[in-house]
């Protein structure tokens, strides 16, 4: 397929960042929601990250694409300061997090969403109950966490699931209610880790539809990992949603985007 019938165009660089030809003009978002400055990490003597330079700014979405073991889900436990780099420096909205200890790290953590892989509920508990379960923890009174677990599943059109439980949910139902539960407490920051791994294609692009809704509609910055490109790339349509999702894609192998 010609990239240029649908006005994009896919720069490989050695690696490091692919690049889409729209870019983010507005004076008002240059400090990025996410910053890596030369971050390199190795666990022993497998080096993981080698000088990763990237950034996310406001209200976009940045594709970390690369196959298992290339360090994509290395990038998001770095955000979350989960792991600390060998080498480098990591902002979130202007600040250094680099050094910052546990509880300076749950102060950042709070400005940010984590949809992880399956979903990631909890069995025991109802949809509402996994949504709620933040503000559960944090207190909050029980009219308004009806109120905003309500509006949560709204947003990924699953009002009617309120009451079920996981099991009750097929694989993309549980994914939605893992973004609906990121979206308590309206993160400027969203992370998706491989979100639509092992859905099947339609299923997959309603999850992506909710990431560019989330970003288009809410001004969101958010990193989505996946290695399913080629699921992608198989139709002018799908390849369409996946570069409207993203100016940017980080390509951490580049013999896995080709």
């Amino acid at each position: 397929m010609d990239l240029e019938t649908i006005n994009s165009e896919l720069v490989y660089d050695n690696g490091e960042e692919v690049s889409f030809t729209a870019k983010t003009d507005d004076a008002n978002r240059i400090l990025p929601a996410i910053e890596f400055r030369d971050v390199s990490l190795a666990f022993d003597d497998q080096i993981v990250l080698d000088s990763i330079n990237f950034r996310v700014r406001r209200g976009e979405t940045k594709i970390v694409l690369g196959g298992s073991g290339s360090g994509k889900s290395t990038i998001i436990n770095l955000v979350l300061g989960l792991i600390k780099p060998d080498s480098g420096q990591i902002f979130v909205d202007g600040e250094d997090i680099t050094g910052h200890d546990e509880p300076e790290m749950m102060l950042v953590r709070k400005k940010i969403g984590m949809v992880f892989q399956e979903g990631a509920l909890f069995d025991s508990l109802s949809v509402y109950d996994n949504v709620a379960y933040r503000l559960h923890e944090e207190g909050v009174d029980e009219d308004e966490v009806e109120h905003e677990v309500r509006r949560m599943l709204h947003f990924v059109n699953l009002e009617d699931a309120i009451d079920k439980m996981p099991a009750e949910l097929s694989g993309g139902m549980r994914r939605r209610v893992g973004i609906a539960r990121a979206l308590v407490g309206n993160p400027s920051i969203v992370l998706f880790d491989e979100p639509t791994a092992g859905l099947d294609p339609p299923t997959a692009r309603t999850i992506c539809e909710l990431a560019i809704k989330l970003r288009d509609l809410e001004d969101v910055s958010s990193i989505f990992v996946t290695h399913e490109m080629n699921n992608w790339t198989t139709s002018h349509r799908n390849m369409l949603l996946w570069m409207k999702m993203a100016r940017f894609c980080l390509s951490l192998r580049v013999k896995d985007c080709v």
